[in-house]
C-alpha cells in the first residue's frame, strides 16, 4: 500500500497495532465486569450511554478544536490520560474495592476524553499521507483496528477467565505506551487550517450548512446515524448473547467478539483492494442494509457454532460501511472543514451509540437478548429502507 510509503504513517500505523489490542482487551474485561457486579442489561446497556453520551453532547465542539490546533500535540494529550484512565481502573479492580459507580465514572472520563481524540485523530490522516493516499491509509487503519477486535478479545477472554478483569486493564494501559513514543517521533505536526469564521460558533455552523447542503454527505450521515443507533450495539448484545443464550463464559464472549472482529478484517482488506478514488452511495447502502439483516439474524441463533459465522458477516459489512462512510467523508469535504466533517461523523456514528445501547438494554432487560436483537435489526433495516428511496428521489 502506498500509504505505507510515509515514514510518519508507518510510526503511527505501528503504535496502533499494540494500542488496539489493549482497547479492545479493555472493552471486553469492561463488559465482563459489570456483569459480575451487577448481573443487569440494563446497567449493562447504561455503560455504554455513559461512555459515547460526551460525543453526542460535544462533538461539534472538538471538531471546531480540532481544525484550530495543532493536530499531533492535541492527540499525544488525549493519548496520555486514557492511559490514566486505563491504569485507574486496573487499580481498583486490582484490590478488589471497583464498585459499578466506579465503572460507570470511569467509561464517561474515557468518553469525554475520546470525544476530543477522535476527530483529531481522523482528520490527521490526511496531514500524514496526502490526499491521493488517503483511501488506502483509511483502508489499513480499519484493517489494524479490526485485527485489533480479533485479537484483543480473544486474549481478554483467556485472561479474564484465569486471572481476572484487572490485567486486562493493565495491558491495556501499558499499550498506549507504544502510541505515545510513535507521536513523539513523528515530524508532521498536523497545523491548523486558516479559519473562515471569527468565532468558534461560526466554525460549527459553517461545518453543519456544508454538510446539509451536500447531498452525499447528508446520506453519509443519515446511515451512520440509523446503524449506529439500531445496529451497532455488539458490546451490549454480544456479552448478553454468550452468557444469557448460548451458556458461555468469558473465553466464548471472547471468542465471539473475534469472530466480529475477523469479519471486519476481511472487509477492510477488500475495500483496500478495491480499485476507485471513492466508495460508490450503493456500497454504502448495500453494507449498512447487510449489516441491519445479520443483527436481525441473531434473534434466530441459539448455537454457537452458528452463532460466530453470523457476527463474522456482521463485521465484514460493518467495516465496508464505516471505512466507506470515512474516506468518502474525507475525499468530500475541502481541508479547512474536515475536522469538523470528521466530528459530524463522530457525532452521528459513536454519538447515537449512548441511545442505542440505551434502548437496545431496556428491551434486553425487559424482553430478552433475542427481542432486543430483533428490534435492532428490525428498526434499522426498515431505516436504511427509507434512506434508499429518499437517495434514489434525490438522485432522478
Amino acid at each position: 500500500m502506498r500509504a505505507l510509503g510515509h515514514r510518519d504513517y508507518r510510526l503511527f500505523f505501528a503504535g496502533q497495532i499494540v494500542s488496539l489490542i489493549g482497547t479492545w482487551m479493555q472493552s471486553v474485561g469492561q463488559a465482563w465486569l459489570v456483569l459480575e457486579l451487577t448481573n443487569s442489561p440494563f446497567k449493562l446497556g447504561l455503560l455504554g450511554t455513559l461512555q459515547f453520551g460526551p460525543m453526542l453532547l460535544f462533538a461539534f465542539l472538538s471538531g471546531a478544536i480540532a481544525d484550530r490546533v495543532r493536530k499531533r500535540r492535541l492527540i499525544l494529550a488525549t493519548q496520555s490520560a486514557l492511559m490514566l484512565q486505563a491504569f485507574a481502573l486496573s487499580a481498583l479492580a486490582w484490590t478488589g474495592h471497583v464498585q459499578y459507580w466506579h465503572v460507570a465514572v470511569l467509561a464517561t472520563l474515557y468518553g469525554l476524553v475520546t470525544t476530543l481524540d477522535m476527530p483529531a485523530r481522523q482528520s490527521f490522516m490526511t496531514d500524514l499521507v496526502g490526499r491521493n493516499d488517503l483511501p488506502g491509509a483509511i483502508a489499513l487503519n480499519s484493517a489494524v483496528f479490526n485485527g485489533a477486535r480479533v485479537v484483543g478479545p480473544a486474549m481478554a477472554g483467556l485472561l479474564v477467565a484465569r486471572y481476572g478483569v484487572a490485567l486486562a486493564f493493565l495491558l491495556n494501559g501499558l499499550s498506549f505506551l507504544a502510541v505515545i513514543g510513535a507521536l513523539r517521533a513523528m515530524r508532521t505536526e498536523g497545523e491548523p487550517r486558516p479559519r473562515t469564521g471569527a468565532t468558534m460558533l461560526e466554525d460549527i455552523a459553517e461545518g453543519a450548512r456544508y454538510a446539509a447542503a451536500t447531498p452525499l454527505i447528508a446520506l453519509i450521515l443519515g446511515l451512520c446515524c440509523a446503524v449506529s443507533l439500531f445496529v451497532l450495539n455488539y458490546n451490549t448484545l454480544v456479552p448478553l448473547i454468550a452468557r444469557d443464550v448460548l451458556g458461555e463464559g468469558a473465553h466464548g464472549f471472547g471468542l465471539l467478539m473475534a469472530a466480529l472482529g475477523g469479519g471486519a478484517v476481511l472487509g477492510a482488506l477488500v475495500l483496500a483492494r478495491l480499485d476507485f478514488e471513492r466508495p460508490t452511495a450503493s456500497l454504502l447502502l448495500w453494507s449498512a442494509l447487510v449489516a441491519s439483516a445479520t443483527t436481525l439474524s441473531l434473534a434466530f441463533v441459539h448455537r454457537f457454532w452458528v452463532a460466530a459465522p453470523v457476527l463474522f458477516v456482521a463485521g465484514f459489512a460493518q467495516i465496508l460501511f464505516a471505512a466507506s462512510s470515512n474516506t468518502t467523508l474525507q475525499m468530500t469535504a475541502p481541508d479547512h472543514l474536515r475536522g469538523r466533517m470528521m466530528s459530524l461523523f463522530a457525532w452521528v456514528f459513536v454519538g447515537s451509540t449512548p441511545i442505542g445501547a440505551f434502548f437496545i438494554g431496556a428491551v434486553a432487560e425487559q424482553l430478552g437478548v433475542l427481542a432486543a436483537c430483533a428490534a435492532g435489526g428490525g428498526c434499522g433495516v426498515a431505516a436504511v429502507a427509507i434512506l434508499a428511496v429518499w437517495w434514489k428521489r434525490r438522485r432522478a
